[in-house]
């Protein structure tokens, strides 16, 4: 029987984020990550929810929580793939802005902070965007803006993961849209470098979302991954 695939959303995402991946395998579970203000903790609620065994994936902040994961729990993650994030800690100005962004969203601004300061710089330019960027909205709305302010201050304080991916000794994946400005194709080659034996996928005509973007072509990619995937007994 195949390992059961959890996949961790980005910041202000849901399970919809994943749509298209549920066609990989009939055991997909993609976990909340809302309910803590750390990485540890979110890394840590994960494990408590999940399978004994597992392939791990994450886009964004999720590939940052599953970093943490797989440096908490390393023997019960097969498998790791990595989409679209950035295993360093945060710079000063970035946390800088963090807090007005926070006050912001508590204030009642969420739509717009997404709307002007964080979609633009979400996709590539393709026929799907509109209704990408619309998902993204509906998602982020839903969540709130209690989530926003959980999610921001786990990102501004994370840790730098690099020491952690060294460790990791299980098939890995390392994937992005080319055109990704959020966490752009050097922060992955960077993650692919660190990885021993670690495959670097990159994704034509797809920015910070892949998954949604370029389907079809992600969808290639990890399941090429899972096939290296010891399965479970």
């Amino acid at each position: 029987m195949s390992l059961p695939l959890v996949l961790l959303p980005g910041m202000m995402c849901d399970a919809r984020l994943f749509g298209p991946q549920r066609e990989l395998t009939t055991r997909v579970i993609v976990p909340e990550l809302t309910s803590a203000d750390t990485v540890q903790a979110l890394a840590a609620g994960v494990l408590a929810n999940a399978p004994d065994r597992f392939a791990l994936g994450g886009l964004s902040m999720g590939g940052i929580v599953a970093m943490e994961v797989v440096r908490q729990a390393p023997d019960r993650v097969a498998g790791l793939a990595l989409m679209d994030t950035n295993p360093l800690a945060e710079t000063p100005d970035r946390q800088a802005l963090r807090a007005p962004q926070v006050a912001r969203a508590r204030a009642g601004a969420l739509a717009e902070i997404m709307r002007d300061e964080m979609k633009p710089h979400y996709l590539a330019e393709t026929p799907r965007k509109p209704a990408i960027l619309d998902l993204c909205m509906a998602m982020a709305l839903d969540l709130g803006p209690k989530v926003f302010a959980c999610q921001s201050v786990a990102l501004r304080d994370r840790p730098d993961q690099c020491a952690s991916l060294r460790r990791v000794k299980v098939p890995t994946l390392v994937l992005c849209g080319r055109e990704d400005q959020l966490c752009p194709l050097p922060r992955h080659e960077l993650m692919q470098g660190l990885v021993p034996g670690a495959t670097l996928s990159v994704i034509d005509g797809a920015g910070h979302l892949p998954v949604l973007e370029q389907p079809e072509a992600t969808n290639r990619a990890l399941g090429a991954w899972l096939d290296h995937i010891q399965p479970a007994p």
